[in-house]
């Protein structure tokens, strides 16, 4: 080939191939090793010193960049400031060729770095992707955080011992013992009523239920179920049907081994111990411990206590449908419950149905239960109303209340802490007396009350307390005919009104404090039984000064009789011998009625709102103290004054602690001279008044005074020996009706009008001569000579006394005041009070119209009767102290016997 066609040789630094060649010798030299920083190759701009370029240089030589630098782009990150950024001009491809392109070299190539044991921030990374772990740092953290856990968790179960089950257990129930340190009765949580039954005795659909509702994976867990915790956390948030994020294990446990707070050590104490319980028990002894501490309500703990109160039968009788529903009330007794109202009427009954069906329908989801056997349960098992545990009939069921009302309103022992259980607590009743009083009821009702033969005999009831003088023992009761079917505890406050009983506590005021001087009242003049007041029919009430007594509507007042009976002038003794009112109601206004409210205190009455206002009917017995405190105060005369409240409770002990002793806290009520002669009067009343009923065999002393109260609707026989006071009262209110009401006694047993002279008194008589048989003839003590002859409505100095009353044994005194005799009384209008108007009853209304008119507190013969008022704990009301914590209230009527 000619040399004039060879191609000329290319300018340095120029042309195509040039170009090319350059390229790739750059590609190899800047191609970095791995982790350094990339020196891209210079693509000549121009020839030197202003030679043409060829054609395509610049352009290709940056094609030829960009192809070698994708390849490599995964290695070639910057690693040092500047990285990525050549300098300009030549600098640009290869950091070569001085100049600028020196520095871009200097900012891109960077050199290695020292390699880290932790690579975080992460090196070869820019801005916030170096804070971003990588994803084996992230699997690295998470085993290493999982190992911690587990081993922590082995540290801890290696620790963690299960506690003693059979010591946890006792803590579900109360022990109670009678007086000798004998059981009386197993029970807790006031009504507690729990039986131990195998697994094989409870039905497999009872079984089924319980695990579909709460634990469907019971059979596979190991005791902590995590996904059945988040499923359940899953379910709240999206508002569906709530489910326990606890197993079956964890709440037997929870039942069993630990208390019920709700703290993050009990609850990481109950994982790890029911962890090892799913490890060293079987499931079907987990599940069965399960079924039988589980609290299902109505004061039931198992499952056959839960089955007897809410369907009366044994819990292997229970159908799919009726386990369905037992199994809801683990969900919560008192939102389940169809007869507890916590909200709207129907609220409950409503959540139990959706519960019931949401369990049902569980049963088949999880395969517990096929489809064809749910399609047949169409219709809700609804359960019997409440009723009292079986193990609490007859009178155990009452004095358990008794106990309990005592411990928390005298002790440390709060409610809730009471129901909890554990307790051993000895109590002051006497089994035999118990039992001997109640069978005194039974005799005497058996034999004159028959409700199948006359329609007045229904709804007899019956109350009575037994209480030793010298120490307030209540040795028993008789709170009514069965506590499972009875509910109300006739011993304690039911709101009927005493009657005549109350008039003792007149005498013994008069005697301590005396009759005001008419010109003088801060004179007293003490008063002996002796002395002599007016005991005729429809005397005109006079004040102390002698001035006729208006109520508020400026009306007199005609005190009447039982029987409208005129007794003419006797002393005070005879007055009570035969219950004449006129005397004891004007000797109420001598002495003043604050000061027989005071002498009803001391006796031991309480001052609540069992004590009627002191309206003139007062000092006849329009207060309504329960037959507990009736029997104390009574107990009071019989230790000649010394007064002690009564009590149930010797002590009470727990985990072999001493929580509770009685102490002994005697008090004087009155002086031995007051107390003893209020005594003497009251042996006149057995031995030859209206208590003759009451008199007991072999010689033995008595005391003791009836009572019965306006329009016959209560009566009354309290009365003691030197060793035991006893009080036994009688009233007729249906205890089922939704508006109870006290009603009248006329024609009950046969007999024209009851009496505390008849089935009271004759109780008393029946149980009196049992419970003091063997023990010791004590006579009562020989009353001290006490005050003054008093003649009272401005009678004659020398008065002629009727022959029934013995002659005064004192000089006959100056009259304590004088005033015009009298007139006859006239009738006058009357105001009727309904049962209910309270307001009216105390301002001096009538029941039933009265024959005189006038007198506060009405009726034929003074006073007023009301309905029992559940708020207040009458007959079907609150049981919230009684006689040691119940607030009373109320009045009732109360007068004649």
């Amino acid at each position: 080939m000619s040399e004039h066609r060879r191609k000329p040789p290319q300018p340095q630094g120029g042309g195509r191939a040039a170009a090319r060649r350059a390229a790739q010798q750059s590609g190899r030299r800047a191609a970095p090793s791995r982790g350094s920083a990339p020196a891209p190759g210079p693509a000549p701009d121009s020839g030197a010193y202003g030679q043409e370029r060829p054609a395509g240089g610049r352009a290709e030589a940056r094609r030829a960049a960009q192809r070698g630098g994708r390849r490599r782009a995964s290695d070639t990150a910057a690693m040092a400031s500047g990285s990525g950024h050549g300098g300009r001009g030549g600098g640009r491809r290869t950091g070569g060729g001085g100049g600028e392109g020196g520095r871009g070299r200097g900012r891109g190539a960077g050199s290695p770095g020292k390699k880290r044991f932790i690579d975080y921030p992460r090196s070869g990374k820019i801005g916030w992707r170096r804070f971003v772990p990588s994803w084996k740092q992230v699997l690295t953290t998470c085993i290493g955080f999982m190992a911690l856990l587990v081993g922590a968790a082995g540290l801890a179960l290696a620790y963690v011992d299960i506690p003693d089950v059979q010591k946890a257990s006792q803590l579900q129930k109360n022990v109670y013992y009678w007086s000798n340190g004998k059981p009386m009765v197993v029970a807790g949580g006031g009504e507690l009523n729990r039986q131990i039954v195998p697994i094989d005795s409870i039905p497999k659909t009872m079984q089924n239920a319980v695990i579909s509702a709460e634990n469907a994976s019971f059979y596979e867990d190991s005791g902590v179920d995590p996904m059945g915790i988040a499923r359940a956390i899953f379910n709240m948030a999206k508002g569906g049907e709530t489910q326990s994020g606890s197993t079956i294990t964890q709440q037997y446990v929870k039942n069993t081994y630990l208390d019920q707070s709700q703290t993050l050590k009990r609850k990481v104490t109950e994982l790890f111990i029911s962890v090892k319980v799913g490890i060293q028990e079987k499931k079907t002894d987990i599940l069965a411990g399960y079924l039988n501490t589980a609290y299902y309500g109505r004061g039931a703990y198992g499952i056959q206590a839960a089955s007897r109160a809410y369907y009366g039968k044994d819990c292997d009788k229970l159908t799919p449908s009726e386990s369905a529903f037992m199994a809801a009330l683990l969900n919560g007794p008192n939102l389940y419950d169809p007869y507890i109202t916590t909200e709207a009427k129907g609220a409950n009954l409503k959540r139990a149905e959706n519960r019931w069906k949401w369990t049902l329908d569980r049963e088949v989801e999880v395969g517990r239960m096929t489809k064809a056997e749910r399609d047949q349960i169409k219709e809700f098992p609804m359960p019997r109303k409440p009723k009292k545990a079986m193990d609490l009939r007859g009178q155990k069921g009452y004095l358990v209340d008794l106990a309990n009302n005592y411990i928390t309103a005298n002790t440390k022992i709060t409610d809730s802490q009471l129901k909890m259980g554990g307790y051993e607590i000895h109590t002051t009743f006497d089994e035999k007396k118990v039992n001997e009083l109640a069978e005194s009821v039974e005799k005497v009702t058996k034999e004159h009350i028959r409700p199948d033969q006359r329609e007045v005999d229904k709804y007899i009831q019956f109350g009575g307390a037994s209480v030793e003088p010298r120490t307030g023992k209540i040795v028993a009761i008789y709170g009514g005919k069965d506590a499972t079917q009875h509910y109300t505890n006739n011993a304690d406050y039911t709101g009927v009104q005493v009657g005549s009983t109350f008039k003792p506590f007149v005498l013994a005021a008069a005697m301590t404090d005396g009759v005001r001087d008419p010109h003088n009242p801060q004179r007293r003049t003490r008063v002996s039984p002796n002395s002599i007041y007016n005991g005729d029919n429809k005397l005109k009430l006079l004040n102390y000064d002698g001035t006729v007594w208006h109520d508020k509507d400026g009306k007199e007042w005609h005190q009447a009789n039982d029987g409208n009976e005129d007794r003419g002038k006797i002393t005070l003794r005879t007055a009570m011998q035969f219950s004449v009112n006129t005397p004891f109601i004007q000797l109420g206004m001598d002495v003043g009625r604050d000061k027989v409210k005071e002498a009803a205190i001391a006796a031991g009455l309480r001052d609540d709102q069992s004590m009627a206002k002191t309206t003139p009917s007062f000092s006849l017995g329009t207060s309504a103290p329960s037959a507990i405190r009736l029997a104390g105060a009574y107990a009071t005369f019989a230790a000649s004054g010394q007064q002690s409240d009564p009590y149930s409770v010797e002590s009470i002990e727990k985990d072999g602690k001493t929580e509770y002793e009685h102490t002994d806290k005697p008090k004087t009520g009155f002086s031995a001279a007051v107390a003893d002669n209020v005594t003497d009067v009251l042996k006149t009343v057995v031995e030859k008044g209206t208590g003759t009923a009451a008199k007991l065999p072999d010689g033995r002393e008595a005391a003791g005074k009836t009572g019965t109260t306006d329009d016959n609707k209560s009566a009354w026989f309290a009365g003691y020996t030197k060793q035991l006071a006893t009080t036994i009262g009688m009233w007729r209110v249906d205890d089922q009706a939704k508006q109870q009401q006290f009603l009248k006694m006329y024609g009950v047993g046969g007999e024209k009008k009851v009496h505390g002279a008849s089935f009271p008194a004759r109780i008393w008589a029946e149980y009196m001569a049992q419970a003091m048989k063997g023990q010791k003839l004590e006579r009562f003590p020989d009353p001290a000579p006490i005050g003054q002859t008093v003649y009272g409505d401005g009678m004659s100095p020398s008065p002629k006394p009727t022959p029934s009353a013995p002659a005064p044994s004192s000089p006959t005194p100056t009259p304590s005041k004088t005033v015009k005799p009298t007139a006859p009384a006239s009738p006058t209008p009357t105001t009727t009070c309904a049962d209910w108007d309270l307001a009216c009853q105390h301002n001096g209304g009538t029941t039933d119209g009265g024959q005189t008119g006038g007198r506060p507190g009405g009726g034929d013969t003074g006073g007023t009767t009301t309905s029992p008022d559940p708020s207040t704990g009458g007959p079907g009301g609150g049981d919230d102290g009684g006689i040691f914590g119940r607030p009373a209230g109320g009045t009732s009527g109360g007068r004649r016997d």
